[in-house]
């Protein structure tokens, strides 16, 4: 199962985005303290069992649609990776770090 990771330190987290996100996917979103990210705040982390994971950073709330469209895109490929990653939008830039799965 796919996991979105919020955290609900970052002003984004405390402005709602978790709420946000579970209003449009099927997905589990979960809150968490801080993810250290501040330099990027507000940071989102994108997982599952043996996938790559992402880090998404300066995300806000205007990012939802993006966030939802990476997340079923991501719940959807076999590994987590994507050959090109302009069908994310402006998402595609707040990527901070591919973690291998």
């Amino acid at each position: 199962m796919t996991t979105l990771s919020v955290c609900k330190s970052c002003p984004a987290g405390q402005a709602g985005l978790a709420a946000a996100l579970r209003r449009v996917l099927q997905a589990e979103v979960r809150e968490t303290d801080c993810m250290s990210g501040c330099s990027h705040a507000s940071a989102v982390a994108v997982r599952a069992p043996g996938k790559t994971a992402y880090l998404f950073g300066d995300i806000t709330l205007d990012d939802v649609a993006e966030l939802a469209a990476f997340a079923l895109a991501y719940q959807a490929s076999a590994d987590g990776n994507f050959a090109d990653a302009r069908g994310f939008g402006a998402l595609r830039f707040k990527a901070l770090a591919r973690i291998p799965g």
